[in-house]
């Protein structure tokens, strides 16, 4: 009787040792499973991490691209207004070869009866030395007072003209146009004229309109044949023949 309670009890010990070390072994498992899964957790957080870091990185370096080609377009538009700069002032370098540096012998030859004692009255001697200063606003302004103090003078085209110089060396070309015209129109006898008509050619050939720049040229030559400005205005209408790209 003794025998076999004594082994009921050991059975009972071997059920339950089997029984813990099955929960141990399920214990064990489960927290292998959590640190799996934990460390599973940890590996995709910093996966997301790291492709945070890669958009962010991505997107400053788009940034960059398009502040690169915004710079580029910049540096283009400023290399082709440098061009134009340096055709104006080429240009200006070709006409001041023709009209030559400005001095105040601007006197009409053909006025009859001058006394040598007259000259260019004060008020346009200042308008004129404003724009030897190359001080254009004011100069245009002073010799705009001096028409309207002698709207009908001897000097009043080479006031014109000059107002026509002023608008021209400041890029105003439509203003210069004008002043230029009105000499050609007015005073088509004037010494100033054939100047006046070449400047008409030179600005609307600047303001790219070939047409009514050939038409001045051409007018030019037909009507001044004996002038220095022909010789120039046969140089533009070679040029306007053979453009150059």
């Amino acid at each position: 009787m003794h025998c076999l309670q004594r082994m009921g009890v050991v059975v009972a010990a071997v059920g339950l040792l089997g029984g813990c070390a099955a929960n141990d072994l399920m214990v064990k498992r489960q927290t292998e499973t959590e640190t799996r899964v934990e460390h599973l957790v940890q590996v995709t957080g910093d996966m997301e991490g790291r492709l945070n870091e890669l958009s962010s990185r991505l997107t400053t370096l788009e940034r960059q691209d398009a502040q690169r080609a915004a710079l580029f377009r910049d540096l283009a538009d400023s290399v082709r207004a440098l061009k134009e700069v340096n055709r104006a002032l080429q240009a200006k370098v070709r006409d001041a070869a023709v009209t030559g540096t400005p001095t105040v012998e601007v006197v009409n030859p053909a006025t009859p009866g001058r006394s040598k004692d007259n000259g260019p009255p004060a008020a346009y001697l200042k308008a004129f030395g404003l724009y030897s200063a190359n001080n254009f606003a004011a100069a245009v302004t002073a010799f705009e007072t001096f028409l309207k103090e002698s709207p009908a003078g001897e000097y009043t085209p080479n006031a014109y003209y000059w107002i026509g110089e002023c608008h021209y060396s400041s890029g105003d070309l439509p203003r210069a146009l004008k002043a230029f015209q009105r000499v050609v129109d007015g005073w088509p006898r004037h010494p100033k004229a054939p100047d006046a008509l070449l400047k008409i050619g030179y600005s609307y050939a600047a303001l790219k309109q070939p047409v009514p720049a050939r038409t001045a040229f051409e007018r030019l030559i037909r009507s001044y044949p004996g002038s220095q400005a022909t010789v120039k205005a046969r140089e533009r209408l070679v040029a306007l023949d053979n453009p150059v790209h």
